[in-house]
């Protein structure tokens, strides 16, 4: 993931460093936190989903949200490896409640 471009978002609570992908690419099994999101016309992310797994080749595959993130303008997936679950969650978490995705039913 180190190849493709950068993204950090900012909280109170920290920064997290995304990698940004098409939103069309496989995933290796590997645990992360992944968004869908897309760039505004102001040059900002906006998220529109934000998860966590403990494997994102299997989870991003088909991503039962994916279809309604598109829908909603998401163009890409932004993505990190994390195989801490806990910190998982708490960034999860923490963003879902800065950025108010307007996919994501729980933790809003």
């Amino acid at each position: 993931m180190s190849n493709a471009p950068e993204v950090t978002w900012t909280t109170n609570r920290g920064k997290y460093v995304y990698f940004v992908h098409a939103i069309n690419t496989k995933f290796s099994n590997v645990a992360g936190n992944y968004i869908f999101g897309y760039q505004g016309r102001d040059s900002k992310w906006y998220a529109v989903y934000i998860g966590q797994t403990n494997d994102l080749g299997a989870r991003l595959a088909d991503h039962e949200k994916l279809p309604l993130a598109i829908k909603n303008g998401a163009t890409h997936i932004l993505a990190h490896t994390n195989s801490n679950e806990q910190a998982r969650l708490a960034e999860e978490a923490d963003l879902i409640a800065v950025c108010q995705p307007i996919c994501n039913d729980k933790l809003k």
